[in-house]
């Protein structure tokens, strides 16, 4: 298929496991890519994906927490390519030490490493839909997908500040979506999707061991899951796909889960 034929795609996070899975779905279907990230070596690994999948783009080293470099970054893909379709907020992710343990408990959490994971996850989505979505707003059209997780539903043991900033994206997707639709155009639409357990960088080590057995708490995960595994990346690419496409023009601040399950099930 090739639905996207002359649409441009941004994406930020673009490097990561889970965004360059999206980056290539997209480009499949004939997508212009625009990666943002702070890894340029992977990003540059991703633009080779995507230029192997059959289309093209580039990339943009780019911090989602500055809101300087964003605007640049909005800039330069409006010159590159004259407008902008859609926008993918997957800049995100968990920091160890905003984790909970038996060494650590909650009342030790460390400030730096709590703000630093709210901040990833919450501002970089608020900063990114502000930089973006001005230029959606002006061509009156457009599609934002933020990655939101079931954390944000159902708030997981050990690790709070991740299930909050998740919370916070599922929020403001919805608020998005109604104020670009009633004070820019009701063509501008905005959902979330709510990833289940996908093995990342950034959770390995709370569901795998050294041995890459899973831990204890991997292994409720699974004996959790309806499907009895974890997610893969291109697990994600339909439902984006669907999400920013004309199949779903009259779907607008929803949050759908990709969980395998997970959230359906009581455990009995």
């Amino acid at each position: 298929m090739n639905r996207f034929d002359g649409k441009v795609a941004v994406i930020t996070g673009g490097a990561g496991v889970l965004c360059s899975a999206i980056a290539v779905g997209l480009a499949r279907e004939q997508a212009k890519i625009v990666l943002l990230d702070i890894d340029e070596k992977r990003a540059q690994e991703t633009l080779s994906r995507v230029r192997a999948a059959g289309s093209d783009g580039l990339f943009i080293k780019t911090s989602v927490l500055s809101r300087d470099e964003l605007n640049d970054a909005a800039r330069r893909t409006v010159d590159e390519f004259g407008h902008i379709d859609f926008l993918v907020n997957g800049a995100g992710g968990n920091h160890p030490k905003a984790t909970t343990s038996a060494e650590v408990p909650f009342f030790d959490l460390p400030e730096d490493a709590i703000r630093f994971t709210f901040d990833l996850n919450f501002m970089g989505t608020f900063l990114t839909s502000q930089a973006f979505g001005k230029v959606l707003a002006e061509q009156k059209n457009g599609a934002i997908v933020n990655i939101a997780s079931m954390n944000a539903i159902r708030p997981l043991t050990r690790i709070p500040a991740y299930s909050a900033a998740k919370a916070a994206v599922a929020n403001f997707t919805q608020w998005l979506a109604v104020h670009m639709a009633q004070e820019y155009s009701p063509n501008i639409r905005v959902n979330a999707i709510a990833p289940g357990f996908f093995l990342t960088a950034q959770n390995r080590f709370l569901l795998k061991d050294d041995n890459d057995d899973l831990t204890s708490r991997g292994r409720q995960i699974i004996d959790h899951t309806p499907t009895g595994r974890f997610g893969t990346p291109e697990d994600l690419i339909g439902t984006v796909n669907w999400l920013l496409s004309d199949e779903a023009k009259f779907v607008n601040g929803i949050i759908v889960p990709i969980d395998g399950g997970f959230s359906a099930y009581s455990g009995v």
